[in-house]
């Protein structure tokens, strides 16, 4: 349990989560730029072609540059919910990911609600509006992992 009993501690809403969610994806934007320029660089310049004024790409190496793309998401994501519950965006946004009970979430519980997390925001954001009518405040990536986003107070330490 974290140090406030977590039962009582509030849902994050959904302007605090997209907000999170902003700072995190510059982190991981510059993580998909450092990946895409070591792919240039092993598989070397003409692997692109100017074809019509359109920039055409070896099709093998946009499915290998898309697989580092997701895994290095996930395991960005996955890995701080599971090791502290928070993300960096999270740590500056006053929140924390943890399972029902108030532990942090399992490997299993980060992979349902990452995979879940992204037809929840591009499907028009439906998943993440259910928020607003969950009475408990959750996404539904939450419900589906079995997992809540909280708002931690100030006193939160999130490194130790």
């Amino acid at each position: 349990m974290t140090e406030s009993s977590s039962d009582t501690l509030p849902r994050a809403g959904l302007l605090r989560r997209l907000a999170a969610l902003l700072y995190d994806s510059f982190l991981v934007a510059a993580v998909w730029m450092i990946l895409g320029f070591i792919l240039q660089i092993i598989a070397g310049p003409d692997t692109n072609q100017l074809i019509d004024g359109q920039v055409q790409t070896d099709p093998l190496l946009s499915n290998i540059l898309f697989i580092l793309m997701t895994a290095s998401a996930a395991g960005f994501y996955i890995w701080f919910w599971t090791q502290s519950g928070q993300t960096l965006g999270m740590i500056a946004w006053k929140m924390k990911a943890e399972d029902l009970d108030g532990n942090l979430m399992t490997l299993k519980q980060g992979l349902i609600r990452f995979f879940a997390a992204w037809p929840s925001f591009f499907l028009l954001g439906i998943g993440f509006l259910w928020i607003y009518v969950d009475k408990n405040g959750d996404a539904i990536h939450d419900k589906l992992s079995s997992t809540k986003v909280v708002i931690v107070p100030k006193s939160h330490k999130p490194f130790e």
